[in-house]
């Protein structure tokens, strides 16, 4: 149950950093390492969700 949440904290964290990124900060310098880390985030929380799914987890 614990690790669900984690994923559900991650998915929401990249949310918000992808929102600001396409939002607020569309026009920083460094706009593509910021949605990085967004995209980053949502490939780390699909593989727990998936490690979780397949019982490695």
């Amino acid at each position: 149950m614990a690790l669900w949440l984690v994923v559900v904290a991650i998915l929401l964290s990249a949310t918000l950093i992808l929102a600001l990124s396409l939002g607020p900060l569309k026009t920083a310098a460094n706009v593509g390492t910021i949605r990085l880390f967004a995209f980053i985030q949502y490939l780390a929380a699909a593989l727990l969700a998936l490690a979780r799914l397949l019982g490695k987890a």
